[in-house]
């Protein structure tokens, strides 16, 4: 009994809902949703995969084509390349004059019918045989001024023939080298009327006339062959080269890029010198210039650790050495005004003068140990106290002094002779030259003639130029490569190799210079340079 249900019941059946329902039909569309959802995330998931492999692909390859191997692997391939098509060229020339000389023989050996024929000559269905089985469509010999030929009346012969028998020139040889593109280049129906001189018969000249078709794809075949086994060799060739080149330069150029990376990190670091490979070429050359490079710099570094030692030293104690010069120069004033003895009134300026000139030192002594000299303060200046004063603390014997086995001053200026500098600097400079041109002189064994210092002072249009000469044994050769450096160019037993340094950084700082303009068994001399200010 079928049970229709009360009005407004949902039913109960458990039979499915019809296809058309409304609830089947949401579900489809969230399900689509869904899936077009996930679609769109995985393919923009793709797409930005392919983007990264993409750049990073890119990156790599401009990498390479920038670096010396990428650089290396195109020029390879493009001179290789080149050398290939120089081949190429030739080849495909001589293919086809091979194939025209064998259809003219082939044409040699058909007109040898007509020889043999009665009057000299053949009927047009044996003439057209005789040319079918040659290949040609006009053939004609020539002997002892008589021509026979083999033709059919509805072919033209071409007016451009081409002459086998080429003379050795540039034009000939261009037109040899073109002549199978040419061909190449063709129209199907073309014509080419050959000559050349008979070789399996007697006569004075063979002509005939072939199709470019049979040629032409003779030659396609041939170029085809020509660039599959041109391909497979450069790319045999080019690799073999590459790795040559890449084993024989690009690698030991690397070692080098990094060893010089590892030295610039860490310049201290004894494992970033590279390992010499003992070989005598560029490469070699580099190997060793790099070596000593980096053992200079860390020469110059050690130096530089050890002026700022130096400088950390001395600020330490500047606080007391100025106390103690400052006492030193108390006492010397109260001695000044208490002694009335003449040869004390003559000694104190030159102490009261050396102890001015500590203070400024003392009190300076910070800024030298950072490597930085204070800018000079210039002033016109008298050389010849200028030059005495520094004589005198340099420890040389002033004229109408006596010598007593001491080194003698001269001064070789101009009366009045005067320059504008910073007196402190320049008084430095003088002493630090002249003290170690006595020290040299005093140092010299069996000295027999009296030690002299001379200072030499010429003005010229631009500079003021002061050379300090001396009359010593001279400097060693190993002693002038690096004569300006610091602790490197004192052959004194006690000096600290600064004087040529700090000399010619003063001068540096007025514009000048320092430098040594000769020295030998006969002496030294140093040359001051300083420009003119107005």
């Amino acid at each position: 009994m079928f049970d229709p249900g009360k009005p407004g019941e949902r039913s109960s059946s458990p039979f499915p809902a019809r296809p058309g329902g409304r609830a089947p039909l949401r579900s489809r569309k969230a399900s689509a949703a869904a899936y077009l959802q996930r679609l769109t995330e995985v393919s923009r998931r793709v797409a930005a995969w392919a983007l990264r492999a993409g750049i990073l692909v890119f990156d790599t390859i401009h990498r390479f084509i920038l670096s010396l191997s990428g650089q290396l692997a195109i020029m390879t391939a493009v001179f290789v390349t080149l050398v290939e098509i120089m081949i190429l060229i030739p080849s495909l020339a001589n293919d086809q004059e091979e194939w025209l000389i064998n259809s003219v023989r082939k044409a040699e050996i058909a007109s040898q019918a007509v020889d043999t024929a009665d009057a000299m000559a053949v009927s047009a269905e044996t003439s057209e045989q005789l040319r079918k089985s040659a290949g040609v469509l006009y053939l004609a010999v020539r002997i002892n001024g008589q021509t026979l030929r083999l033709f059919d009346s509805n072919v033209t012969v071409p007016e451009e023939v081409m002459d086998l028998r080429r003379q050795r020139n540039p034009v000939e040889d261009i037109a040899y080298l073109w002549a199978p593109w040419q061909t190449l280049l063709s129209d199907e129906d073309r014509l080419i009327h050959v000559q050349t001189q008979p070789r399996l018969r007697p006569g004075d000249q063979i002509e005939i006339v072939v199709r470019g078709e049979p040629l032409k794809k003779h030659l396609q075949a041939s170029l085809l062959n020509m660039l599959r086994m041109s391909f497979f060799i450069a790319l045999a060739a080019g690799i073999l080269i590459f790795a040559a080149l890449s084993f024989v330069i690009v690698r030991p150029i690397r070692k080098l890029t990094d060893a010089i990376q590892r030295f610039k990190t860490n310049p201290e670091d004894v494992a970033a010198t590279p390992e010499l490979s003992g070989r005598a070429d560029e490469i070699g050359d580099i190997e060793h210039e790099l070596v000593a490079m980096q053992e200079e710099v860390r020469n110059s570094l050690r130096s530089r650790a050890r002026l700022a030692a130096l400088g950390q030293a001395v600020s330490k104690i500047n606080h007391d050495l100025r106390n103690m010069l400052t006492s030193a120069q108390m006492a010397s004033d109260r001695l000044s005004a208490a002694s009335a003895d003449p040869t004390v009134a003559k000694a104190l300026p030159r102490l009261e003068r050396a102890l001015d000139r500590a203070l400024s030192l003392a009190t300076n002594v910070l800024t030298y140990g950072k490597s930085d000299e204070r800018a000079p303060a210039i002033q016109i200046v008298r050389l010849k106290d200028l030059a005495e004063a520094a004589a005198e603390d340099a420890g040389l014997c002033l004229p109408g002094q006596a010598v007593e086995g001491g080194v003698r001053f001269a001064l070789k200026a101009p009366k009045g002779f005067h320059l504008e500098a910073d007196p402190e600097q320049l008084h430095r400079m003088l002493v630090n030259l002249m003290r170690n041109a006595r020290q040299a002189i005093e140092l010299q064994p069996n000295r027999r003639t009296l030690g002299r210092v001379t200072l030499t002072a010429i003005k010229t249009a631009d500079d003021v130029i002061l050379i300090v000469a001396d009359n010593g044994p001279g400097i060693p050769e190993k002693a002038r490569e690096k004569l300006f450096q610091p602790f490197t160019s004192s052959n004194t037993p006690g000096g600290s190799g600064l004087g040529l340094a700090i000399s010619r950084e003063l001068a540096q700082l007025h514009g000048g210079d320092v430098r040594l303009v000769n020295t030998g068994p006969e002496g030294t001399a140093f040359e001051v340079r300083l420009p003119l200010k107005g």
